[in-house]
């Protein structure tokens, strides 16, 4: 059933419901009870809109004829779709108390309940906050205790935390025989004010609060998520922002390593510097503090920024968002020690065997979390690793140190090689050998992670240049064993990654004048241009076609930045000529039709043996006499780009007999010079073999391959002037 049909549907059977309920049963003409069923299944499987959640919530929380299973039923299954509105969290929390207009105890146990179940998705949770006292007053009955207690145990806050509201729950608590909800409410209250309560009040057998149905919970998420989806919503806020103090809704959720937000011991005021009246006495600006608890949006963490107090375990910074964005907003570097110290302490424990490995990779994985979020990784977590790699063996969630080591900071190469990157890569490879391809992946995070901080900061670092450097050659051996052990298009894709991540490095504005271009192996680029990927091909292309760029640019800051890493100085002559030997071999297969010919300037064959070239020559008239080695790797013939350039060749063609041209003869293909002047002759389409070859190089481009025509036109400027002089006629 479409969305829509499932909507009237529940929507026809609230309205049954709500109808027979204004009835004593003796005077329906139906039976309600099925009907009731068939609603609570709907909800079950679909969730209720907000209107439909509304008049649920007013048939549970006003006088009506149904039967109490069935209220019960219904409260059971809301399941709302979207956010639960303030409208109808007061409503429910209206129902609460004792009168002839109000719900049963088992209903407003039940409602209570739903509260705690749907906490996460309320719209606005404050007016919980605001009807606090309300709700207080209503644990003297004990129907509803167990649920209204778990309730404000999630609301409270220390500013709930009253002597009044403390001496009634120890007086309640001993009138009930220290029931256990009361109990642990009362240590709710005693971790904001630990000096007031009475120890021996709370060492009886407390409630833990646990999550009442977390498969409820679940079935929740599901409803929601597919709500979302359905609605493509994509711009719904989710339901924990981050901007609230990260309560798991139970125990299995948590991170026991790492202790949650909690600030003991606040004080209700804090005291800012001295200032001045008019007539000049010294005053004392107070204002009053807050937690972070309290904090509940973005607003109030702005608003209060100045007034919260840290939590007493700031360790928790590394599970908690809020407290993350509060040190970020307003660093302190007590509260960063504070950090440090615990890390030491357990990653110590963990060096020496102290602790076992479940908790090992559950800190990891916190810490993980942490460095995801800041981008920056802790120096105790950096010399952790230098000791711990030592001893790894490569074994266990290796994903998450993946992680952490993608945001190493840009420290010397040699150091951070010796330390955390040969030893990582020893474990790692030690484990798994073909783990070439997950360590080229953590280097090109790695690079792209420099790059952000290079463009972040004023002062370039002097060994910026050569840290990077060093990390492209490092790179370049281990792309350079990836394709030679595993040539699939994969493995050249990821390698192609790590170099167009360098390339935009070495093409910002202001870092070109301080990274030094660094060249691929040899034969890595021509391993990746003659692979069987069209995308490859053409990736490496624009590499190459930007290196050029880069190149032309340091020659000319020679007299302009003397200063600068990577003016022409850098750059000996015999690299730049490497360089362009590349280039030169590019143009002589792709265009010129002399496929391995070493006889050009700085041109070396593709680094093919002359002996193998010799024997290519006279094998391929062998198998076909029409044909010779030179054009086999240019635009009509090579494995890569042949299927391109005969589409281009079908599409000229088909424009013409849709002009209404005559042609009588269509290229079979595959296209040369001399193929189209028979062509010409036989009736086919006129074209010349230079409009021929420019016509691929556009294909190629509009078809997202534009590497190929990069590189032609940064290398050959007659063709460059041909083809943007033509773009220019055609707009």
């Amino acid at each position: 059933m479409a969305p829509s049909g499932r909507d009237e549907n529940i929507r026809l059977l609230i309205a049954d419901v709500v109808q027979a309920s204004k009835l004593p049963p003796k005077s329906r003409t139906i039976n309600i009870k099925p009907v009731v069923a068939e609603l609570t299944s709907a909800a079950y499987e679909h969730g209720l809109l907000p209107d439909a959640l509304s008049d649920l919530i007013d048939l549970v929380t006003t006088p009506n004829h149904l039967d109490q299973a069935s209220l019960a039923a219904i409260v059971r299954n809301l399941y709302p779709a979207t956010r639960v509105s303030r409208d109808v969290g007061l409503r429910v929390v209206g129902s609460f108390g004792h009168g002839r207009l109000k719900p049963s105890l088992n209903i407003q146990a039940a409602l209570l309940r739903w509260l705690i179940l749907v906490y996460h998705a309320l719209e606005s949770p404050g007016f919980l906050s605001q009807a606090y006292q309300v709700l207080f007053c209503l644990l003297d009955t004990a129907a509803t205790r167990p649920q209204l207690s778990h309730l404000l145990a999630l609301v409270t806050r220390r500013k709930h935390v009253k002597p009044f509201r403390i001496q009634n729950l120890l007086n309640l608590s001993r009138q009930t025989g220290n029931d256990p909800s009361l109990i642990g409410l009362l240590r709710v209250f005693k971790d904001y004010y630990p000096e007031i309560i009475v120890a021996e009040a709370v060492r009886g057998k407390a409630s833990a609060f646990k999550h009442p149905d977390p498969i409820w919970r679940a079935r929740l998420d599901e409803i929601q998520e597919a709500h979302a989806q359905s609605m493509q919503d994509l711009a719904a806020p989710s339901q924990y922002d981050g901007f609230r103090v990260n309560r798991p809704i139970n125990s299995g959720q948590r991170r026991k390593a790492i202790p949650l937000v909690q600030t003991y011991h606040a004080s209700e005021v804090i005291y800012a510097p001295y200032v001045f009246n008019m007539a000049m006495q010294r005053l004392t600006l107070v204002q009053k503090s807050i937690t972070l608890e309290e904090v509940e949006n973005a607003t109030k963490l702005a608003q209060n920024l100045e007034k919260i107090q840290l939590p007493n375990q700031m360790v928790a910074v590394l599970a908690d968002p809020l407290l993350q964005k509060l040190l970020l907003l307003s660093p302190n570097g007590d509260a960063f020690q504070r950090i440090t110290n615990w890390l030491q302490a357990v990653l110590d424990d963990v060096v020496s065997g102290g602790t076992d490995e479940d908790t090992f990779w559950d800190i990891i994985d916190v810490l993980r979390e942490f460095v995801l979020h800041t981008k920056t990784v802790p120096p105790v977590l950096l010399s952790f690793f230098a000791r711990f790699f030592e001893i790894w063996d490569g074994a266990g969630r290796r994903d998450l140190l993946l992680d952490i080591v993608a945001y190493t900071p840009l420290h010397e190469y040699d150091k951070l090689f010796s330390h955390i990157f040969q030893p990582l890569e020893t474990a790692f490879l030690s484990q798994d050998p073909s783990s070439h391809a997950k360590l080229l992946a953590l280097y090109t995070r790695l690079l792209r992670h420099w790059s952000a901080l290079l463009c972040s900061i004023q002062v370039i670092p002097n060994h910026a240049s050569s840290t990077v450097s060093a990390l492209v050659q490092h790179v370049g051996v281990l792309a350079q064993t990836l394709a030679q052990s595993s040539p699939s298009v994969s493995a050249f894709s990821s390698i192609l990654d790590f170099y167009e991540q360098f390339v935009r490095l070495i093409s910002d504005e202001r870092l070109r004048n301080h990274i030094r271009i660094e060249l691929p192996p040899p034969s890595l680029i021509y391993m990746a241009f003659f692979s069987s990927s069209l995308a490859a091909t053409s990736r490496l292309c624009h590499v190459l076609a930007s290196f050029k760029k880069g190149f032309e640019m340091a020659m000319s800051s020679r007299s302009q930045q003397t200063g600068s890493q990577s003016d022409a100085l850098s750059y000996k002559r015999a690299y730049v000529n490497r360089y362009n030997g590349f280039l030169m071999d590019f143009c002589n297969c792709l265009w010129r039709s002399r496929a391995f010919s070493d006889s050009d300037t700085n041109a070396v064959g593709c680094l093919i043996p002359r002996p193998v070239v010799a024997v290519l020559t006279e094998y391929v008239p062998m198998v076909d006499s029409s044909s010779s080695l030179g054009p086999l790797f240019g635009l009509s013939y090579s494995p890569v780009l042949c299927y391109q350039s005969i589409e281009s060749v079908r599409d000229l063609e088909d424009n013409e007999m849709a002009q209404g041209k005559s042609i009588s003869t269509r290229h079979a293909g595959p296209v040369t010079q001399a193929s189209l002047a028979r062509l010409a002759s036989s009736g086919g389409m006129e074209l010349s073999w230079q409009e021929y070859r420019i016509k691929v190089l556009h294909g190629l481009t509009d078809k997202g391959f534009p590497g190929v025509a990069e590189l032609l036109k940064s290398t050959m400027t007659v063709l460059k002037n041909t083809m943007e002089g033509q773009a220019g006629t055609t707009s």
